[in-house]
This record gives structure tokens, sequence and C-alpha cells, in this order.
């Protein structure tokens, strides 16, 4: 059902005329006074007469401005594409992010090519590694269920709408021996996010929990990964209630799905919970029309780990991670669960349900107390779970609430991968406002600071080691899970596959920390 095609990503640094491909991709910035081409690959006199060329033809250098133009016969390209790079001076190097979003602009908007040249200023393996991260995102496209057919009757060639196939870094560092790794880094780490990106846009109507957990099969066939799958009668048996309240008012039962990871000599084990909520109604507390046009997206948690555990197993890193995605469809029917029900969630504690539509927390309380009954390490969460994130953060900023060390970790893996993430804290006068007069807790509390107080909740369910609370953070990725605007950088339409690259750096820097 996800299909998964990998970039072809090579580098060289030969000369650009033994290079045949069907564009090259050089970078313009804007400079003090106008447009500048930075670090061109291309001959002197060709460089000068395009840069005299620049603002005649109307070119600015501002992020995201992608301009293609016929191929120099100084090249071995059909096509010369200038992708902007935004303010900067000549001499300033470029940072990681920028030249991800440079490339994955470029890659992004030359759907129907084969083969690409990325000549951006990359003369160091960390640089030629982000211009391949940025291509490795960028090469996306996603059709879905289109047929193809246009208005006239004729069907459009698949072709047109692929996205680009090949690509080659040009770099000095090509022959540097610690480049292939990160090459190889960039193809399995786009390929997982888009992944993510295809799950997340998939209509509900063919993903929900049963074929969400069949995904989950496909995707980890041929790779060291076991997957547990539990349907309904598993869940009730062992007491998983959060889920099974959740997914009573559809016709299509829950579903929990245990993905694991354990090589033979792991330093560390991380386990990783993520909501899959399928479509949420919001249930009985039912939403409004408007509200649910994206409501697909609410799975992107469970999406999110899922994936995330598979690049880990794919390159072999050192690391048992166990992935739990919680999965049921929020809908409103005589089944549902009602207002004022009351949910055992697994391992006993018991939650009054106040509103249906902040359903997501209870499916996660089951996977948190799962999750912590295996005592991990650390226990990293990531879930749409709320629209105060939202009105907090915008939509392309996400939240991190947890325990200080994890939470801080989880910024600076977030920085180091190029995705934005904000620390928010969990103020203790929220827990009150959850409190029940018939259960052990509530499942909203103060309106206010909402997407805090969801993060509180969740705390309650993380389990102890030894006494002790095991190290824990929550990911709220409601807004920049789903871009409902127009693409940005690497960045499509629709599911965006935010946090995959988060939680794979995270693991990466503990595993460099224990080594």
């Amino acid at each position: 059902m996800i299909k998964t095609t990998e970039l072809h990503l090579t580098a060289s640094a030969k000369d650009l005329k033994k290079i045949p491909s069907d564009a090259l991709v050089i970078a313009v910035a804007k400079g003090i006074d106008g447009p500048v081409l930075l670090d061109s690959p291309l001959p002197a006199k060709a460089a000068r007469a395009l840069g005299d060329s620049l603002q005649v033809l109307g070119i600015t250098g501002a992020a995201d401005e992608v301009r293609r133009l016929p191929g120099l016969p100084e090249t071995g390209a059909d096509s010369l594409v200038l992708s902007g790079v935004g303010q900067q001076t000549t001499d300033a190097m470029l940072s990681p992010e920028t030249l991800r979003r440079a490339a994955g602009a470029a890659v992004r908007q030359l759907t129907g090519l084969d083969t690409v040249v990325l000549a951006l200023p990359a003369a160091t393996v960390a640089a030629a590694a982000a211009v391949a991260e940025g291509a490795a995102f960028g090469a996306y496209s996603y059709e879905g269920h289109k047929s193809g057919m246009k208005a006239d009757g004729t069907v459009a060639p698949a072709t047109d709408r692929a996205a680009v196939r090949n690509v080659v870094v040009h770099t000095p560092a090509a022959d540097d021996s610690e480049l292939a790794p990160a090459l190889k880094r960039a193809v399995v780490l786009g390929k997982n996010v888009n992944a993510t990106r295809s799950l997340v846009n998939q209509p509900p109507s063919h993903l929900y929990p049963e074929t969400f957990a069949q995904a989950a099969k496909d995707l980890a066939r041929g790779l060291p990964v076991k997957v547990t799958v539990m349907d309904e009668k598993r869940l009730e048996r062992d007491g998983y209630g959060g889920i099974l309240g959740v997914g009573k008012g559809s016709s299509r039962p829950p579903r929990m799905v245990k993905v694991e990871y354990s090589p033979a000599k792991s330093a560390v084990h991380l386990a990783l919970v993520g909501k899959g909520i399928t479509f949420d109604s919001g249930g009985l507390s039912l939403k409004p029309a408007a509200g649910m046009q994206t409501m697909k997206l609410d799975m992107a948690g469970a999406a999110v780990v899922l994936t995330t555990l598979l690049a880990v197993a794919e390159l072999g890193l050192p690391a048992k991670v166990t992935a739990w995605l919680c999965l049921a469809e929020n809908m409103p029917s005589g089944t549902a669960q009602r207002p004022e029900d009351v949910l055992s969630i697994y391992g006993g504690r018991t939650v009054e349900v106040l509103n249906t539509d902040a359903e997501g927390r209870l499916v996660l309380a089951d996977g948190l107390v799962a999750a912590s009954e295996e005592s991990p390490d650390a226990i990293i969460d990531i879930a749409t779970l709320t629209g105060a994130q939202m009105i907090a953060l915008g939509t392309r900023v996400s939240g991190v609430m947890g325990d200080d060390g994890v939470r801080d970790a989880v910024k600076a893996a977030a920085d180091r991968a190029g995705e934005q993430f904000w620390p928010m804290p969990l103020p203790e006068e929220l827990r009150p406002s959850l409190d029940s007069q018939v259960a052990d807790i509530a499942n909203i509390g103060e309106r206010n600071g909402g997407m805090m107080t969801a993060a509180v909740f969740l705390r309650e369910f993380v389990g102890q080691v030894d006494g002790e609370k095991i190290p824990w953070a929550h990911l709220d990725i409601a807004g920049p899970a789903f871009n409902e605007g127009a693409p940005y950088g690497y960045t499509p339409k629709a599911g965006t596959g935010v946090g995959v690259r988060t939680l794979f750096a995270y693991v990466e820097d503990v595993l460099a920390r224990t080594a």
C-alpha cells in the first residue's frame, strides 16, 4: 500500500561537462547590491555573463526562489537552475539548513526529470551531506489515488509527475571516505521521511488501524525488526482501556502495534510511543465540519515512531529501539464512548473522559504504561495532540516538554537535524485542573496552556525504575505535521514527515554520549 523509493544519490568532483544531466543547480544569494552567484562551478567567463544578467532576468536570490534557464554549452546539463538561498554575503558559509532547503526546493520543483546535478557551495563533507539530505527530502511526489485522467479524457504521463530519481552532489569532498556513509544516511532518512508523508497522506478510507498495522509489517519486511500486532480481542484481554475506549465508536477496531529492533550489542534501550488516530471526528464531542478536513493527519506520531525505528534498523545503529503505535479511529456512533465515561488504562489507572475529542492522550496513556514496563533508558512520545500547540507556536514550530535532560537533548537533536522544536515548561499548577471526583484523573483540565496541560496528563502514565521516574519527553507536532499552505524548501504540501529526523538524530546523540 505504501510505496517507498530510494533516491539514487552519488557525489562527484568531475568537470561538469563530464556529468550529463537534465539540470544543473547552482546557488544565488541576495547580496547587498543585488543577486550574486555563490561559489559557482561555471567557467569564469560564463559565470560573469550569467551574474550580470541576474537582475535583468528578475532573479533575486530569495530563499525558495527556483528559476530554470536554458543549459549552457560549458556544462553537460540540458537546463540551468538557479536556487535562491536568501540574504547572504559572498564570503559567508551557508548553514546546513540553508543548503538543505536550497537543494530540496530545486529537486522538489524539478519533477519529471531523471538526473539532477547539485553544484551548491559544498566544499566539506558536512556541507555535501546537507545538500544530499535536502535532495532526499525534496525528491517526493504523492499521487495517491489519482487516475491520471485529464479533463479532456486523455491520461497524463506518470513521468510528468514523478520525483527526481538520480541526484549527483558536485563537491570537492567527493572522494573523502566519510562522505559515502553520509550519503547513505541521507538516502535512508529521505526514504523514511517520505514514507511518513505517504502514510499521513493516505485517505482514511484506506488507512485505518488494521491496514496501518499491515503497512507497518510491509515497511519492515527485510529488516531485522519484529512486528507484533495486538487486535481488539487481545487489547480487551490485557486491559488496554484507552485505545479500546477511543475506538468503540468505529466499525473498524483499534490496534496496538509493537515494533522492536534489538541488535546483539545495543548500548541503550529507547522507547518511542506514537499517537495513531487514523481519523479524528472528535467522537461524540463532534468537531465542526471544517475541523475534520485534515484529520487523517492525526496518526502522524505513530508513522514517525515507526519510520524512525526502521531508519535506525536499516543503518544498523547499536541501539535497541521499541516503537509503540497506538492506533484507533475516533468516530461517533451508538457504541462510542460518552463524556463522563470512565476508562481503565492499561495498568489499572482510571480516567474520566470529559471530552471525547481529547482522545490522543488516552491512547498514548496505554502506550506509555506498556513502554514503561520494559524499563527503557528513556521514553519519547510524539503526537499531533493539541490545537493549543498551533496557537502557541504556529504551524512550523513543534513543542517539546518533559524532563529537562531529555527535553534539552531533543531540542539539540532537532537543531542539528534542521527541524524546529521549542522547549515548553510543565507548570505544576496545571495538575490540579486534571483532578476528577470519580476517577484517578480527568482527560482535560485547564484550557489556557492546553498543550502543557496535555503533557502534564501524559506524565502521569510514565513509569518508574527502582523508584526513579523513567526519563521522558513529549513532542507535540499538531501544526508542523501537515502543511496546508504552499510547498517550501524540501517540504511538500500535506504530510511533512516532521519528527523523523529529530528522533533519529536523538538516537545518534544518545549513542555518542554512551560511547
